[in-house]
């Protein structure tokens, strides 16, 4: 195999494939990025750790076709210290891959595995239903919940996020059990079905991607980018900028969410966001750090947060609000609220509250669109 490409379109393409490639696999393929060089101008680039993969395609002047698998972390750190300008590379039979700078004598020689051995990647059927969404409703979709899907991949069903899409309605919903969070967005004039548990990993790579694609999309577009979503079979196939991201669904059912969110929080706390976070941020540090929790005190206009922890002392802050109401005191985790108020860009949240031992509801000021639930804690 033998091909020229430019630094930067290499760069751009194998620092996305890495993200996928597995690392810690008793596979030592799975820790490769294949090669395809196909005649006359093509390189494609693939990745997968049997669960997610990727796919591209970059230019490339192409002399001989081939393929060969190449360390992904390795392949990535020698692409970055290459000058700028094209890139030569040749691999011999027996995998070993030379990499060689078109503008200086750096050279790199690197120990692949043969193309072959690279499993292969899985594709929609043919006639499967896809569905057409902007790119930035996908990343505001994915900034609003992606925090609270739980980490403990021994519990799937939570360990990802549910995709739903009801006619003109597409939303998010994740949860870890102590919080969860609900992100509702109309597409005006469209019409489809889909639901789809997507798992954290396949969340995480799909956050990047959203943020490329709308990064790299001109402000003046008179068409904003989009990304084709396919379901088939146990698969999500995620098309856009030439790339191609599959992921294996997870086969769980997921919480039924409507059922915790409370339904008559009859308490409603306007607060301005940025003063909250602030003061939740600095009374935190005097938590508990086992249980990071803090105890809000709401009374006429004034929201009074404490915390106690028996090695750090105490801490105290307040925070002007509108509310008229009966005095109450509930206990919260911090970052629970702090995660939240991180993903919105509203001057003013709404806190709704029913009692001491009733989860809370965060929405937007305009209380629109969004929405997080907070379980209390005793503190």
């Amino acid at each position: 195999m033998e091909f020229t490409a430019a630094k930067k379109d290499l760069l751009k393409m194998v620092t996305r494939m890495q993200g996928v490639a597995e690392r810690k696999s008793t596979m030592p393929i799975l820790s490769n990025i294949l090669l395809v060089a196909e005649g006359p101008s093509t390189l494609r680039l693939q990745a997968t750790d049997l669960y997610l993969a990727i796919a591209g395609k970059v230019t490339a002047d192409v002399k001989k076709p081939g393929s060969v698998a190449v360390p992904a972390k390795e392949l990535l750190e020698r692409i970055k210290m290459m000058p700028e300008g094209a890139i030569h590379v040749t691999a011999a039979d027996g995998a070993q891959t030379v990499l060689k700078s078109s503008a200086s004598a750096r050279r790199y020689t690197l120990r692949g595995m043969p193309g072959d051995e690279f499993p292969p990647l899985p594709s929609p059927a043919e006639g499967a239903p896809s569905l057409s969404l902007e790119v930035r409703v996908l990343q505001e979709l994915i900034a609003r919940t992606h925090f609270s899907v739980s980490s403990d991949e021994t519990r799937p069903h939570i360990n990802s996020a549910l995709f739903e899409w009801e006619g003109d309605i597409v939303r998010m919903v994740s949860t870890d059990g102590h919080r969860l969070s609900k992100m509702d967005v109309k597409v005006a004039g469209r019409q489809a079905t889909a639901t789809m548990l997507i798992p954290l990993k396949a969340i995480q790579e799909l956050r990047r991607l959203a943020e490329e694609l709308a990064a790299e999309s001109p402000k003046d577009a008179k068409e904003p980018p989009t990304i084709e979503i396919t379901q088939s079979g146990p698969n999500a196939f995620f098309q856009a900028g030439g790339m191609v991201f599959s992921v294996k669904l997870v086969d769980a059912q997921f919480p039924p969410y409507l059922q915790v969110i409370p339904q008559n929080a009859d308490k409603k706390i306007r607060i301005p966001r940025a003063a909250f976070a602030d003061a939740l941020r600095a009374v935190s540090i005097a938590a508990s750090e086992r249980t990071g929790g803090v105890k809000l005190g709401i009374g006429n206009s004034t929201m009074r947060i404490t915390s106690e922890s028996p090695e750090s002392g105490d801490g105290f802050d307040e925070v002007p609000v509108d509310y008229k109401g009966p005095n109450l005191t509930i206990g919260f985790n911090a970052k629970y609220f702090l995660d939240v108020l991180a993903a919105l860009p509203d001057e003013e949240v709404c806190l709704l509250l029913s009692g001491e031992l009733d989860p809370a509801v965060i929405r937007p000021g305009n209380e629109q669109d969004f929405l997080g639930v907070v379980m209390p804690m005793k503190i």
